[in-house]
């Protein structure tokens, strides 16, 4: 099961869940106060700026960000929860949400995904230059990509509640 929050709903779902492993995606130099139960082994963090455009001084999400996003969600075991999130739980970490269902469930239909996505979060928002170049490296052949667009923008909203999105 994976869980999404917000960096200001890390610690309450981490121990609501009983998760082992984090996946922080944020601007590079936020401070995240790692949860007890997280080992530092077990935590992956991502350092990036929340654009979809390259933005001088800013760092876009990258290639090489989805890549260890991949690595690290392809070694979880799977036997506790996995907790995924960013400073508001809307763009970046639904994106990586999305992503690791596609990694880990290459059956499952990429719209199918994106929908459950949507039901579980109405402000999901998932990051779009991530989710291009996680459509490339899974070789998804713009699947993806056009599953995120279809569910569009989710409600405005300043922080999104914490959800889970199942992989199966």
């Amino acid at each position: 099961m994976l869980y999404i929050c917000s960096l200001s709903k890390l610690h309450d779902t981490v121990e609501r869940t009983g998760a082992r492993h984090l996946v922080t995606l944020i601007n590079e130099g936020t401070s995240v106060n790692r949860p007890a139960s997280i080992r530092p082994e077990d935590h992956l963090f991502l350092g990036f700026n929340d654009i979809v455009e390259p933005i001088e001084g800013m760092i876009p999400p990258g290639e090489i960000h989805v890549e260890a996003l991949l690595g690290y969600v392809s070694a979880w075991e799977r036997q506790d929860p996995l907790v995924i999130h960013c400073f508001a739980g809307i763009s970046r970490s639904t994106a990586a949400a999305y992503i690791t269902a596609c990694a880990l469930k290459p059956e499952r239909d990429e719209a199918e995904i994106a929908d459950a996505l949507r039901a579980a979060s109405p402000s999901a928002t998932p990051n779009a230059r991530l989710v291009m170049f996680a459509d490339r490296i899974l070789g998804r052949e713009g699947r993806m990509v056009s599953a995120i667009r279809n569910i569009g923008r989710g409600r405005d909203a300043f922080e999104g509640e914490p959800f889970e999105l199942a992989l199966d």
